[in-house]
């Protein structure tokens, strides 16, 4: 049993593992539909794959982590892939978290512009601001924030998924589409889809070895894992049940909430930005805690430049951002996920 102190650090824990991952791409819908949706049925086949794996990695980075005591990911990186792979991915992921944040920043400023009708520098400048202001807390601001908005997020994905199954109803002879989406099959997009989001998490979650037990990593890792899988599982029978038409948004989860009614779209777009902030702030503190372990002026210095560094790259679209980083960072990330899944089970000891 795990008393209540370890009970509050899962919670905590599963907050922050499902804040990495939902960010723009998943809350907006837009991801889902690249790498599930878009396989019609088969992609609920893709969605159990996707569970499976979110669940047994998040436990096994968070179980090695405390054996490792680390306190960032480059001493797991190192262990997993040994010294001049680990450098290699170390550098590869330091790239996947920048751009992952300039991503976020993009997602921002497409939300309040194309659903509030707001400026994008506006959701842009406003990103920013939170996310320093995060930054300045160090892992504190970064587990309190997840906290409180991880739950909100969720929540609202669940019941906009839900309600659009409810308003629409499944179709009955919904095409194969194989071939649509993101990897060009329906598995390669599964393990594709958890290969560019374990990154983040790994990132953040590794910085935790020293302030957490085994016990308390197994049990958030899974749950958290189960989580996110739940909630892929919603927005990709919504998405179905909105196909063809959510193809055609940027943001497809907006589409199918105003699709329910027009009083959930303003929600829905706030709501979907806060899911932006926990993927942001993630981002960044993983880049900065790397840089700056042992926290202080210089982590917060690193974690600020970084959000001024990826402003360039908020001039690109989000959708053509998610549709063309995405898939490379799960590329890049199968390196890790192989190591994830291999590594351990030859590895039974610690040197």
């Amino acid at each position: 049993m795990i008393r209540s102190e370890g009970a509050k650090m899962v919670i905590r824990l599963v907050a922050t593992y499902i804040g990495a991952v939902i960010g723009a791409g998943f809350a907006s819908g837009q991801e889902i539909l690249q790498f599930f949706i878009l396989y019609g049925y088969k992609g609920l086949l893709g969605v159990l794959v996707a569970t499976i794996l979110f669940a047994y990695l998040g436990a096994k980075v968070l179980e090695l982590s405390v054996r490792l005591k680390c306190s960032n990911y480059q001493e797991l990186l190192a262990y997993l892939l040994g010294p001049w792979a680990g450098s290699f991915m170390d550098k590869l992921s330091l790239f996947m978290l920048i751009g992952g944040l300039g991503v976020m920043l993009s997602g921002s400023g497409a939300v309040l512009q194309e659903y509030m009708g707001l400026p994008r520098w506006i959701g842009i400048g406003l990103a920013l601001v939170f996310v320093i202001a995060v930054i300045f807390n160090g892992l504190r601001g970064l587990l309190a924030v997840n906290v409180i908005l991880v739950p909100v997020k969720l929540l609202a994905v669940a019941i906009i998924a839900c309600l659009a199954l409810a308003f629409k109803g499944l179709p009955q002879n919904l095409p194969v589409l194989s071939g649509q989406g993101v990897g060009g099959h329906w598995l390669w997009a599964s393990l594709l889809y958890v290969s560019f989001n374990m990154v983040v998490p790994l990132a953040v979650l590794s910085s935790m070895g020293r302030a957490v037990s085994k016990r308390v990593g197994i049990y958030a890792g899974l749950l958290g894992g189960l989580g996110l899988g739940v909630a892929v599982a919603l927005v990709t029978l919504a998405g179905l049940a909105f196909y063809p038409e959510v193809a055609h948004y940027q943001v497809p989860m907006l589409y199918m909430a105003s699709g329910v009614s027009s009083l959930l779209k303003p929600v829905f777009a706030i709501l979907i930005w806060l899911a932006i902030m926990t993927t942001a702030i993630a981002n960044a503190h993983g880049f900065a805690s790397r840089l700056a372990p042992e926290g202080g002026r210089r982590y917060r210095v690193i974690g600020v430049l970084a959000c001024f560094a990826v402003l360039p790259l908020t001039n690109i679209g989000f959708a053509d951002l998610v549709k063309l980083l995405y898939p490379l960072f799960g590329y890049a990330g199968l390196l890790l996920l192989a190591a994830l899944l291999v590594v351990p089970l030859f590895k039974s000891r610690i040197y």
